[in-house]
């Protein structure tokens, strides 16, 4: 089986910041996309951020030039370190990878952390 472990959340003052952690484990062949999605009261999940195999990101529009992903590909982690957090950044946070386990020819499914929260406020 494979788990997606996320830590790092909490509450912190507008224009603070915090650094989330995801690390994967389990029968792991490959790791493909990782990324993190957000999920606000009321609202539905969005893409936050996602980072390739090959290194190549994406964000959302609103967290640009704010938040930066990266992966250590040997430890199976995925960090996103989210500088001048503001309220509207307030959500759960949920880790996302696509993983194919066990072998060459092994399944590829989507995996999804626990989720944690962020909460930003004064």
């Amino acid at each position: 089986q494979v788990q997606l472990v996320e830590s790092g959340g909490g509450l912190v003052q507008p224009g603070g910041s915090l650094r989330l952690s995801c690390a994967a484990s389990g029968s792991i062949f490959r790791i493909y996309v990782m990324g993190w999605y957000r999920q606000a009261p009321g609202k539905e999940r969005e893409l936050v951020a996602r980072v390739t195999s090959g290194g190549t990101t994406n964000y959302l529009d609103s967290v640009k030039g704010r938040f930066t992903i990266s992966r250590d590909n040997a430890k199976n982690t995925v960090y996103l370190q989210m500088n001048s957090l503001k309220p509207e950044d307030t959500a759960v946070y949920y880790c996302n990878a696509v993983i194919q386990s066990r072998s060459s020819s092994g399944p590829t499914n989507n995996y999804w952390g626990q989720g944690t929260q962020v909460t930003v406020s004064s």
